[in-house]
């Protein structure tokens, strides 16, 4: 649903214009409900359609309570999930909270995954993906699925 990198600026009140060729797909899939939360691998933010989120919310309700790693998801994702609706204009607020986690300062990018959409600060993008470019490209290290991927 979601592909492609987007360049958006945040006004000063932390509200972002999603972008007009995602707009009518989150107002026909979700009418607009979106839930936002953070990523626990980077500082940026993860923003799905209510729906999606519903699906791994219950995923993660699901975990054990004894394991301390699914404990920490569990306080984590959950614990950040904010709703979220897309106002007349095509806008949404993200939460001050979390705009202070993922480091968001004026110009952000939307950074299509699939099921979601993430939230980075644009420099913090533009360094994690120099990273990424830079990392030594090991074949044998990539899981078979990858390796057998052809693209």
């Amino acid at each position: 649903m979601f592909r492609g990198i987007n360049s958006i600026n945040l006004d000063a009140k932390g509200r972002m214009a999603m972008p007009s060729r995602y707009r009518e797909q989150l107002v026909a899939a979700c009418a607009g409900h979106l839930v936002v939360t953070i990523d626990t691998n980077h500082r940026c933010l993860l923003l799905y359609p209510l729906p999606e989120w519903e699906q791994i919310e219950r995923e993660i309700e699901g975990l054990s309570s004894f394991d301390p790693m699914s404990q920490r998801v569990k306080h984590l994702l959950i614990g950040h999930a904010t709703d979220l609706d897309l106002d007349g204009n095509g806008r949404i607020l993200l939460p001050a909270e979390l705009r202070q986690y993922a480091d968001l300062s004026k110009h952000i990018c939307l950074v299509g995954q699939g099921k979601k959409l993430e939230i980075w600060d644009q420099e913090a993008w533009n360094a994690q993906r120099e990273q990424w470019f830079n990392e030594a490209s090991d074949a044998s290290e990539l899981p078979e699925k990858l390796r057998s991927l052809a693209l």
